[in-house]
């Protein structure tokens, strides 16, 4: 399985300098979500340029590739995981914000929500679970260019499916990010990134971003 992976981050999703200057304008602007004393997982890290990025008391970063550990930036606790069935070994109410950068739709749908329900668990009363992934409603003729893609969601069916899961949803916005940030035609840019961010008009727009939240009491 390990290899599986390693081969799909060698072929699909090599390295790429231009990533890290997406996901720090991004972490930057999803800061006000993160408490600066926040305990912080990131499930599917992958090359951690999100969690990397992110200001918190405690980082921890999780993926089932080998690869993870060498990518984790100093202060970031990286594990090799299968988030499909041991995330619950984290331990219960743990975290105070859970991230998720394109992982759900990895997985069979049944697997998906159970990892859904997984990420509740972990998270403490009032945690925020920050999802960014493909929307199909918009993506529909790029989503399975990645053929590891099994479960299709939508900004209508991600929240309705973490809402069956327990959550809350503070914020659902159906276009956030280019779908992918790879072939650009213009060079990555700090600045054009954060201006997208800001902007009401999402050109080329493909993910989603979904705010979920577990309920202070439940």
């Amino acid at each position: 399985m390990a290899d599986t992976v390693s081969g799909y981050h060698e072929v699909h999703l090599p390295p790429d300098p231009a990533r890290a200057v997406v996901w720090q304008a991004v972490a930057s602007h999803l800061s006000t979500w993160i408490p600066r004393r926040a305990h912080v997982l990131e499930i599917g890290a992958g090359y951690c340029d999100w969690i990397n990025n992110v200001s918190a008391e405690r980082r921890v970063a999780v993926d089932l590739w080998p690869g993870v550990t060498r990518h984790a930036g100093e202060g970031v606790r990286a594990q090799v995981l299968d988030v499909s069935r041991n995330l619950r070994d984290l331990g219960a109410s743990t975290f105070d914000v859970v991230l998720a950068s394109n992982v759900l739709e990895h997985f069979m749908p049944d697997t998906a929500a159970a990892v859904v329900g997984d990420v509740h668990a972990v998270l403490k009363p009032g945690g925020r679970f920050l999802i960014v992934q493909p929307n199909f409603r918009v993506a529909s003729r790029r989503y399975f260019d990645d053929y590891t893609h099994r479960a299709i969601f939508t900004d209508v069916s991600l929240p309705t499916l973490l809402r069956a899961h327990g959550f809350g949803i503070d914020r659902v916005q159906a276009r956030f990010l280019p779908y992918s940030m790879q072939r650009a035609s213009v060079p990555i840019r700090a600045w054009l990134v954060k201006a997208y961010l800001r902007s009401p008009v999402k050109p080329m727009a493909g993910q989603m971003l979904v705010v979920a939240r577990r309920p202070a009491a439940d």
